[in-house]
């Protein structure tokens, strides 16, 4: 049959098509796929769609067919499982470090990798309004340009800012210059890892930065943040607050295993200590974030060793006993 001007394009369409449209339980006729391309200006019979098909298929698209009078064609493997998805999607909406626009934007794209109906339903369950986001919308620019910085092994100058009373941005005055390393995730939010002159081993909110260019020097060597040493680094800190890094032995109640296997790792060893409790020795950040998650757990946990990181942490309570004093007058 003669070609047609958009003849180049009729493999991409038929592509297109039945991801968008087809699954095991949605067959698509060569019929149909006709017609699709006729309103596109393509003409085509049923015996070049079956063939434009089989190419597809040589190219490595995973195109089964069924049979029959009700037969038809459906893309039987995508990129993404249709749970996996599910599953990126529910992370892109808890990430509290991407702005509400961002968040919508990423899960259209997720969607996108799967069949309308699939989409639809996956679109049906998400919830972005009401949580909280951050307010920086140019986060993506800032990991760009962080990622790019490492990659060529070069320091990075930026501003960064506080919020003030009335929900607005206050910049700190100087103009801060670091060697970055790494980028990770706690407590919902996006942290860089990096060295600086200033405060040597330290973190900083990427929604929080500004202005990120890299500067001529190269970064500053830090072993301590290099391989596979970033990782177990980022292991020790508390809400990525820095401090120094101590072997802390800690006795915990047996109701509390789950909890700190998902601060250790599964790799901590637990050793039993009587009926009720077990101790745990792991390298930590000592930090007023640590002694927080230690005291959230009440008489179930208990810092025994050093026995000066035990007192840090009971000067910590006493500061803040100390505000709920009653005096007098109240």
């Amino acid at each position: 049959m003669p070609k047609s001007e958009n003849q180049k394009l009729k493999l991409l369409y038929i592509k297109d098509y039945l991801e968008k449209n087809s699954h095991q339980n949605h067959l698509v006729r060569a019929s149909e796929l006709c017609q699709m391309l006729q309103a596109h200006n393509i003409a085509c019979d049923r015996k070049t769609a079956l063939a434009d098909i089989q190419a597809l298929k040589d190219y490595g698209v995973d195109i089964l067919s069924k049979p029959g009078r009700n037969g038809g064609y459906y893309i039987a493997s995508r990129d993404f499982e249709l749970s996996e998805l599910k599953l990126l999607i529910d992370a892109v909406q808890s990430s509290r470090y991407l702005t509400e626009k961002k968040t919508r934007e990423l899960i259209s794209k997720l969607c996108s990798q799967c069949n309308e109906d699939d989409a639809r339903l996956l679109r049906r369950e998400v919830l972005i309004s009401g949580r909280v986001k951050s307010m920086n919308e140019s986060i993506y620019y800032n990991v760009d340009a962080i990622q790019e910085a490492i990659a060529e092994n070069k320091q990075i100058t930026f501003r960064y800012f506080d919020w003030n009373l009335q929900g607005q941005k206050e910049y700190r005055q100087r103009e801060y210059r670091a060697s970055p390393y790494g980028l990770c995730q706690e407590n919902e939010n996006y942290y860089l890892l990096a060295w600086s002159h200033r405060h040597g081993i330290t973190a900083y909110r990427v929604d929080r930065m500004a202005a990120i260019q890299a500067a001529k020097e190269s970064r500053v060597p830090c072993p301590e943040l290099t391989g596979a040493s970033l990782q177990r680094h980022a292991g020790r800190l508390f809400q990525m607050y820095s401090g120094q890094g101590v072997a802390v032995m800690l006795r915990f109640h047996r109701d509390l295993i789950n909890a700190v296997m998902d601060r250790f790792g599964k790799g901590v060893l637990l050793i039993p200590d009587g009926s009720e409790h077990f101790t745990v020795t792991a390298e930590v950040a000592v930090s007023p974030m640590f002694f927080s998650w230690v005291i959230g757990f009440g008489q179930k946990a208990k810092i025994l060793h050093p026995k000066s990181v035990a007192a840090q942490c009971v000067a910590l309570c006493q500061e803040a006993m100390a505000q709920y004093q009653l005096t007098q007058n109240d």
